[in-house]
């Protein structure tokens, strides 16, 4: 912690970055009364903008969105200067093909990356292609990419800052935090930048849930025994599930080594010990931006490829479609430009959304067939999105998910289960209505959404089951 930016240091001893920190604290307050920084010009580009990405964050997992269990003060910092979502959804929640969805605009089923470790299919362009030939804007990328490799010295349409180790986030964070700080502070301003840090934690998690699979005879530490978090609401579960879904959960560490319910509180402890490895990184970038002069003409961009189980429905990882898989944070800010501290709890959102917005906000047209939607009108405060749903894909294209204001429905190719929650009286996901007659009429629209949906896609060649799904979407919607 810099105890030098107190505020109840004296001016003349308080350092650059506490003073940096002291007069935009000031600044924002005065220019603030209303929830905004100051009048916004409609025409104009931010100089800079900045994409920070982690990898496997639960979106309940910031302390300024109401989480008591964690402390990140950059995360705060984040959403305090600018917009959060609360109906935010990863287009997969599997690492490459969220990531490719991301930076594509495009589906994980047409982008071809269906599973982990497969390129985008050509010629659909990434965001830094694209800027790189629409605009001036520099683009530099450092960190974990997983299009299709994980950390590579080579991206298309970028300049990777090479950080010269990968797969262990509580190594290789700090050296991608640090590689940007030295690029932000050598580079010439003369060019806009696009640049994205792509954080590994917390997907170390899955590390500590190999290593703690199984349950010790005694707790190891007792000293913190009574700050475990308590268990989510939904601990428990609707049993009537698809097929894959139990296999699935039968051969991840909490069911497969039969945990006691304070050892499931212990992995939540851990978890959010991993998000705050990353909230540090993130707080050195940020502060390089307040260091270095860009923090006020700096977009920046937070999200994550996916969420994390956390013991919700007895879940551990990703891929799942429940909530805690898909569901992701999303913030963004810019100064003077974008609302201060503003939460939209109504619009839905994706990470298909991320780059028709930064289309947008540069004066660009983005690549044809997009499939997200600029979201420059709500964190203007102008209008919201008249999107009526959202679509998530799963893993090896064996699942679908539909979102709409209310509902949520899942189907998986080839089982006969299907999945119907409603998210205004059961936000958890705890009871299948897709049994229950007088939500017929619901599971028949959902179906229909679906069916139409997949209709409009151009799925990638090497894509598997598009048969499969076609004729089960078509006789569903049909019923």
């Amino acid at each position: 912690m810099n105890t030098n930016t107190r505020s109840d240091m004296p001016i003349g001893s308080m350092d650059r970055r506490g003073f940096l920190k002291f007069a935009g604290a000031a600044s924002i307050a005065i220019a603030g009364a209303p929830g905004w920084l100051g009048a916004a010009n409609k025409d104009a580009k931010p100089k800079n903008i900045l994409i920070i990405a982690t990898d496997q964050q639960h979106i309940d997992t910031i302390a300024a969105s109401g989480c008591g269990d964690v402390k990140t003060p950059a995360l705060d910092r984040l959403k305090e200067r600018g917009f959060s979502f609360k109906l935010s959804y990863t287009n997969n929640p599997v690492c490459s093909p969220a990531r490719a969805a991301i930076f594509t605009g495009r589906t994980s089923s047409e982008t071809g990356v269906y599973k982990n470790g497969i390129p985008v299919r050509t010629p659909i362009p990434n965001l830094g292609q694209w800027l790189s030939e629409k605009t001036g804007y520099e683009t530099v990328y450092a960190g974990k990419w997983h299009v299709p490799s994980t950390f590579t010295t080579f991206i298309p349409g970028f300049k990777v800052i090479t950080t010269g180790i990968g797969g262990q986030g509580n190594v290789c964070d700090t050296n991608i935090s640090k590689a940007c700080r030295a690029y932000l502070q050598n580079r010439s301003k003369a060019r806009g930048l696009l640049m994205v840090a792509s954080f590994l934690q917390p997907h170390d998690i899955c590390e500590w849930l190999r290593i703690n699979t199984e349950v010790p005879d005694e707790f190891r530490y007792p000293e913190i025994a009574n700050d475990l978090p308590e268990l989510p609401d939904n601990f428990e579960y609707d049993t009537n599930e698809p097929e894959g879904i139990r296999r699935t959960r039968m051969t991840r560490e909490g069911v497969k080594g039969n945990w006691t319910k304070q050892h499931w509180r212990y992995y939540r402890w851990s978890y959010y010990r991993h998000i705050e490895i990353v909230d540090a990184e993130i707080g050195r970038l940020l502060d390089s931006l307040d260091d270095f002069g860009y923090a006020g003409d700096t977009m920046i961009i937070l999200t994550s490829d996916h969420g994390e189980g956390m013991g919700h429905h007895q879940w551990v990882r990703k891929s799942t479609l429940y909530d805690e898989g898909v569901s992701v944070p999303l913030l963004i800010s810019w100064p003077r430009h974008i609302g201060l501290d503003k939460t939209n709890s109504n619009d839905l959102v994706s990470g298909l959304d991320i780059m028709p917005t930064i289309c947008d906000y540069v004066g660009i047209e983005p690549p044809a067939n997009m499939r997200g939607e600029s979201l420059r009108g709500i964190l203007e405060g102008k209008t919201g999105l008249e999107r009526e749903f959202i679509v998530s894909e799963s893993n090896s294209n064996a699942g679908r998910m539909v979102r709409t204001k209310r509902y949520k429905y899942i189907s998986y190719v080839e089982d006969p289960v299907e999945q119907l929650f409603d998210m205004e009286n059961d936000p958890g996901e705890t009871k299948n209505l897709a049994g229950v007659k007088r939500y017929a009429s619901a599971l028949r629209e959902h179906r229909q959404i679906l069916h139409e949906w997949e209709s409009s896609l151009d799925v990638a060649p090497n894509v598997p089951d598009v048969d499969l799904w076609r004729r089960q979407l078509q006789s569903r919607a049909r019923a």
